[in-house]
């Protein structure tokens, strides 16, 4: 769930447009959820919908796509969420799987770790999706 915010970088196609957002890292969602209007603005298109399930049990059908997210200078092709406005952004776990990063709680802070989900990094080729730089 939810521990802390950060500051990313949204990218389009690309990557020749940018959009800085304040998010919550939330190891809880495997998804990185942005504003629709945001990920449209930047020219992300859905690619599928995909039911999620919400707290409360509440579950929901929405648009799912494929972004550049950047975090303290790593960036990676990713999942993206088309999320509803005024929703604050999150930043999911495929994400930061993706750029080596893994969250310290009690610090509140994100850590590099270079060896971190060796077996996915060869998950991302198998889906085409390249790795972070």
């Amino acid at each position: 769930m939810g521990t802390f915010g950060v500051r990313i970088d949204v990218g389009g196609g690309q990557r020749e447009r940018w959009e800085a957002l304040d998010a919550l890292v939330d190891t809880g969602a495997s998804i990185t959820a942005v504003p629709a209007s945001v990920l449209r603005g930047l020219g992300v298109e859905p690619l599928m919908k995909q039911t999620f399930r919400f707290g409360q049990g509440e579950t929901r059908l929405m648009d799912v796509g494929q972004a550049w997210v950047r975090v303290e200078g790593r960036e990676v092709v990713t999942l993206v969420l088309f999320n509803d406005e005024g929703t604050q952004p999150l930043l999911g776990a495929l994400a930061l799987e993706g750029v080596f990063m893994g969250v310290d709680p009690v610090a509140q802070r994100l850590v590099p770790v270079e060896g971190l989900m060796m077996r996915a990094a060869s998950g991302w080729r198998r889906l085409g999706l390249p790795r972070a730089r």
